[in-house]
Parts: structure tokens; C-alpha cells; sequence
């Protein structure tokens, strides 16, 4: 028993160096920084002084979701309260390529600032980069895309909607709310990325409750014009569908539906303020809609979540935040969507439990850059 005691306290002294604790460890703000798993590790890293330098490397920068999510990044950081935690944040948005993202890794790791966060252009590449941010003391804050972890990273948090249950959560409404279940048209978002990945999966298994419905496959982008001309084109060779499922663009593909002509069907999609005016304006005519959305607030509770580790708090390595659904029954104007706000404004976007609370005119005032 001795023998066992001692081990054990040499493994949880060499954990605690390393950054890495047992899942049980007590964590901050657990309201906010919420477990994924009860399974997961715990980060604590030594603590730094303040004010720290932030960096952003983002991958895609093509949609409105992305606009907006910089846009409430720069929100968040200008608050006072925030502000005075930051000596500088650097944006940089490098599209879809990986090894772009990867080298403006390797720059901010270089220049020596304190924490990058992070939305992957993929969940496998970044090995390498990770691990020579671990060796320079660098904390990374992964979310919205994320990495698929080796269990070996100490200086990695990562801070997301479960992307597989939202996924589920679309296909589940979808079979719920179909009047005919022969076929289904999947848009899916940018190919390469976790968000797609795991959101596609999640539908499928949905959809496989019921093994006679016929899906057909169509790419998005996660974008609307990208998705309204996929949607279109699907509509003309195949004919109707039964219900449409769409990681994103959800206006395009809704009016897609509409310029066809041939009658409202349930649509499942994301949080696109224009989307859940559209269901509002059409749920009497057929417009059975259901918007589940990734909130570009995301990054703001990434953001806190640097901040607090950084100070030297332990925080959960996997953070779960909720996925704010709403659907053509329980819409809300002025909470739920919102009549004067622009359509590409995603409705969900803040996060009152993590005291984050952003109005639509201080994110859409912020440079979307």
C-alpha cells in the first residue's frame, strides 16, 4: 500500500508539471468551462504575468459565420475588462490551406506570443506544430474545428459544441417532422474539416433508424450562394425531396427551395438570423424549420478560456459548450431571431453562463478582419 501511495503521488507530481491533471481535479468557472466527458483530462499550466499576447490563426474566412466570429473576437477583447488582460491580438486568416495555417502557426509560436487560438483546416494535420508549441511553452486553444487528440498534448484546450450530437440532433428533427421518408438531401460544409465531418456523421446515424430513406450528398460550403446553386441543381436532376438537412448557407438553400417552385419541405439547418425570418414568414405556407446553431461566440469563450489558463487556473482540456435550438414553434422575435438585424447575422451569439453577453451592434461595429 505504501509502495502504491508513493507511486501514485509521483505520477500526480509529474502530471502537474507537465500541465496535465486527473479528470476529478476541481476546475474554474465550471459553469462556463464545462467537461466534454467525464473522462477527460484537466490543463494547468504554470501561471504567466500579464498582459498577455494573443494570437488568431484562422483557415477559411469565406462565410458570414466567419466574419461574424472575428467580428465578436474583437467585440470580446475590447471590453474593458478583457482589454486590460490583452497586450496584443493578432488576427491572421490563411483560407483553406493547411500548411499556410500550420507556418502562421509556426510564426506566432517564433514571436513568442503567450497563447494561439485556433479553427483547424484539419483535425490530423497539426501534430508537428503542436508539438513544438508544447516545447516553447506555447498554449494553443483549439475550437469550433478541433484536433483529433493523441492523449499526449499538456498545452492544448479545446472548446466546442458537440458537432456529432448537432448533427444527430437535424436528422432526429428531420424524422420527426418529414410527412414521407423516401428521400433527403444532405448539404454538407466545407470538405476536410471536423465541423463536416462530425455533423455528417451524426445525421447518418440519425437517418439510419430508418434505412429506407434515400440520401442524396450535395457540397455547400457552408455558405449560401455556394449552397443555394448545390441545392438548385440537386432540385432540377432529382425532383423534390422530403427534407433537406444543411450544415450551413441555410438561406440560400431555403430559397433554392422556394425559386423551384414545388412547395415548402422541412429544413433542418444552422443558427443564420435571415433563416429563422424566413421560418417565421413561412411556417403557415409549409416552412417546418428547425436552425440548431454553431454561435460564432465561440471564440469569445476560447478567448476566456486563454485568458484563465494563462493566469494558471485548471480548466477541463475538452470544454462543451450548448447547442442553442430553435425551431418554427418556438421562434421569439427579439431573442430567438431578430426582424432588424441583417439576415447573415447569426442569431445565437453569446453566452450568458461564461458572463459574455454581446449585443448584434458591438459585433457587427467590430472589423470583421
Amino acid at each position: 500500500m505504501k509502495i502504491s501511495n508513493l507511486a501514485a503521488c509521483l505520477l500526480a507530481g509529474a502530471m502537474l508539471a507537465s500541465g496535465a491533471m486527473p479528470a476529478n481535479a476541481a476546475t474554474y468557472d465550471p459553469q462556463c468551462f464545462r467537461a466534454a466527458a467525464a473522462a477527460g483530462a484537466t490543463v494547468q499550466l504554470p501561471a504567466k504575468h500579464g498582459p498577455y499576447r494573443i494570437a488568431f490563426a484562422n483557415g477559411f474566412i469565406g462565410n458570414g459565420w466567419r466574419v461574424q466570429m472575428i467580428q465578436t473576437l474583437r467585440a470580446y477583447a475590447a471590453q474593458p475588462d478583457v482589454a486590460k488582460q490583452i497586450k496584443e491580438l493578432r488576427i491572421v486568416s490563411v483560407g483553406t490551406d493547411v500548411s499556410a495555417q500550420i507556418a502562421a502557426m509556426d510564426n506566432f509560436i517564433n514571436a513568442g506570443f503567450d497563447a494561439i487560438l485556433i479553427d483547424a483546416n484539419s483535425p490530423t494535420a497539426f501534430k508537428p506544430v503542436l508539438r513544438r508549441a508544447q516545447k516553447a511553452g506555447v498554449l494553443i486553444v483549439s475550437f469550433d474545428n478541433t484536433f483529433d487528440r493523441t492523449g499526449k498534448e499538456t498545452n492544448l484546450i479545446q472548446v466546442n459544441q458537440d458537432q456529432r450530437a448537432m448533427g444527430q440532433m437535424m436528422g432526429d428533427w428531420l424524422n420527426s417532422t418529414m410527412k414521407e421518408k423516401k428521400s433527403v438531401l444532405e448539404v454538407r460544409g466545407v470538405p476536410g474539416n471536423s465541423v463536416d465531418r462530425d455533423r455528417h456523421e451524426g445525421f447518418r446515424a440519425a437517418m439510419a433508424k430508418d434505412p429506407g430513406v434515400q440520401i442524396t450528398e450535395v457540397v455547400g460550403n457552408w455558405d449560401d450562394g455556394t449552397g443555394q446553386k448545390a441545392v438548385a441543381d440537386a432540385l432540377a436532376v432529382h425532383g423534390n425531396f422530403d427534407g433537406i438537412y444543411t450544415q450551413g448557407g441555410s438561406i440560400g438553400v431555403t430559397h433554392a427551395v422556394m425559386d423551384a417552385g414545388k412547395g415548402f419541405i422541412p429544413i433542418a439547418g444552422e443558427g443564420e438570423n435571415g433563416f429563422r425570418k424566413l421560418i417565421v414568414a413561412h411556417a403557415n405556407d409549409g416552412l417546418l424549420g428547425d436552425s440548431a446553431g454553431q454561435s460564432p461566440a465561440l471564440v469569445a469563450v476560447a478567448l476566456k478560456a486563454a485568458l484563465a489558463a494563462l493566469d494558471g487556473r485548471a480548466l477541463p482540456q475538452e470544454i462543451a459548450v450548448p447547442i442553442p435550438e430553435a425551431n418554427y414553434k418556438t421562434l421569439v422575435a427579439g431573442k430567438t431571431y431578430f426582424p432588424d438585424v441583417s439576415d447573415t447575422f447569426f442569431a445565437a451569439s453569446d453566452f450568458p453562463v461564461c458572463s459574455i453577453n454581446l449585443g448584434a451592434k458591438d459585433i457587427l461595429g467590430a472589423s470583421g478582419k
